[in-house]
């Protein structure tokens, strides 16, 4: 599809500037950037060995942003063809023409991803810059333009998206990969499986009319619901390895962190027995409502911690 996009004959309709903002916004995704962030901060307390450092974690939330939003739109470019395939899609900027020509969305998306990594390796160092771009470099390249179309098992290997800030908040802290970051990464990655594979139960008639073998069995709605539920299930291992190598936590955030994987695997087990769309929604709702509540009880219990606040610029 090249910068035209539009069918011989159709012609995008001018936006006005305001909708042209925030269809420009709409491409860096921003409840997954913010999503990103948060695991972000999240690998910022459980690594940071004192106060927070406001130059730091500001420094971490601007510039991961940047470059979360950046691959964002780069993923809107590259999967402009499929999304005007689907339902769920296809009132996009890009397959909606709100946005045209599409290169805008392939400018946008490079200069954040610059602007990101960049601006974090000259403010912050090298190894929360390359945290960044493994971020971006798993989500864009290796998902999105490589696995996505080719496998049901994308989401596996692309889920490192997800869990690279967590370590990027880890250098941003500390300038190293801290066993709390390494061990809240593994909780991430393990995390995304059950996350997208309840959304892609949901969208399952979606996904094979565009042919995306987004399932673990592209088409054996059984068979893709136990692993959903199995992968879940690993959450509650990840859980005991973060609080083996993080022994300090306080008892009521180690309390917290397995009542919560017990709650979310138990509200994804009914899918074992009936992979039914009800119980692939209360799934992939309550997931996100998980993750986040994880990344609060990390960062109260480091704010509780170690209070205060280091301005350090």
């Amino acid at each position: 599809m090249g910068d035209g996009g539009a069918s011989p004959g159709t012609t995008a309709p001018p936006p006005s500037v305001g909708s042209r903002l925030s269809d420009y916004l709409e491409l860096t995704k921003p409840t997954i950037t913010g999503l990103i962030v948060a695991v972000g901060i999240a690998g910022y307390f459980i690594a940071a060995p004192g106060p927070v450092n406001l130059r730091l974690l500001l420094g971490l939330v601007v510039f991961g942003a940047a470059a979360s939003g950046g691959a964002a739109a780069l993923n809107h470019y590259l999967d402009r063809d499929l999304d005007a395939q689907m339902k769920r899609t296809q009132d996009r900027p890009l397959p909606g023409l709100r946005i045209h020509p599409e290169r805008g969305a392939l400018l946008l998306g490079v200069g954040l991803t610059v602007f990101g990594i960049g601006g974090a390796a000259l403010t912050l160092n090298l190894l929360t810059a390359f945290s960044i771009a493994l971020g971006t470099f798993t989500y864009v390249v290796v998902y999105t333009a490589w696995l996505k179309r080719r496998t049901s098992w994308n989401i596996v290997v692309g889920g490192f998206a997800g869990s690279a800030p967590a370590l990027a908040g880890s250098a941003a802290a500390t300038g190293t990969w801290t066993d709390g970051a390494l061990a809240l990464a593994l909780l991430v990655f393990l995390w995304t499986p059950p996350h997208f594979w309840s959304l892609a139960l949901m969208l399952q008639k979606d996904y094979d009319g565009a042919g995306l073998p987004m399932l673990p069995r592209a088409g054996d709605a059984a068979g893709s619901a136990r692993v959903a539920v199995i992968s879940a299930a690993l959450l509650l291992p990840a859980t005991i390895v973060l609080l083996w190598v993080r022994p300090d936590l306080a008892l009521w955030a180690a309390v917290a962190l397995v009542a919560l994987v017990l709650l979310f695997i138990a509200l994804e087990a009914p899918l074992w027995r009936a992979p039914e769309r009800k119980w692939a929604v209360r799934g992939f709702i309550f997931s996100g409502i998980y993750l986040l509540l994880v990344i609060l009880v990390l960062v109260l219990n480091g704010l509780l911690m170690h209070p205060g606040v280091v301005v350090g610029f």
